[in-house]
């Protein structure tokens, strides 16, 4: 009897070694502040296109920043602070129902949903735009944006007095043409 005792406490010694625990996370993966979409429902939602008079597409971004006010002699001077050419790449897409739309942040690769950064309203002329940009703090700008005759090209601005100083935001959109440089 103490033999098998001695067997079976050797046995469940030598078992525990191979027991293998399963990682334990420290961090539960963050939710994002922006509404969700996954891949399925982006691609339904460019699928259901209703018509050719559309901003919608994939779109290359670039923003200039131009800060205009009084020097301290009173001459007016004007100086680009800041000019990021390409630097995101963005889908617009057709909300659900109407004349406004959703602009969606494609900038990381294998996403498994998409971030909807802003909104585009449409004026009764149709080709004025006023768009709404969140900020993951929940913060928002808006901007007044024209398109183009030919619809490939977004033009956006901003304009913030900020003491003696207007502070012009303008953010250009290309369209990209369907391709292969174009993945």
């Amino acid at each position: 009897m103490k033999l098998s005792w001695l067997t079976l406490s050797c046995l469940i010694l030598a078992l525990q070694g191979c027991i293998i625990q399963a990682p334990i996370r420290d961090k539960q993966a963050k939710s994002s502040p922006f509404r969700q979409m996954n891949f399925q429902e982006l691609i339904h939602r460019y699928m259901e296109k209703a018509g050719t008079n559309t901003i919608e597409g994939v779109y290359t971004v670039s923003g200039v920043v131009v800060k205009k006010g009084k020097n301290l002699i009173g001459v007016v001077k004007e100086k680009t602070t800041d000019r990021k050419e390409n630097y995101a790449r963005v889908a617009i897409l057709r909300e659900k129902g109407g004349k406004d739309y959703i602009e969606l942040s494609l900038n990381k690769d294998a996403q498994t949903s998409y971030s909807i950064i802003g909104e585009f309203k449409q004026a009764a002329s149709g080709n004025i735009f006023v768009y709404t940009h969140y900020s993951p703090k929940g913060e928002h700008s808006s901007f007044t944006f024209s398109r183009d005759e030919s619809g490939d090209i977004l033009e956006g601005v901003r304009v913030d007095n900020e003491g003696g100083t207007e502070i012009t935001y303008k953010l250009t959109y290309v369209k990209l043409k369907p391709g292969p440089d174009t993945d």
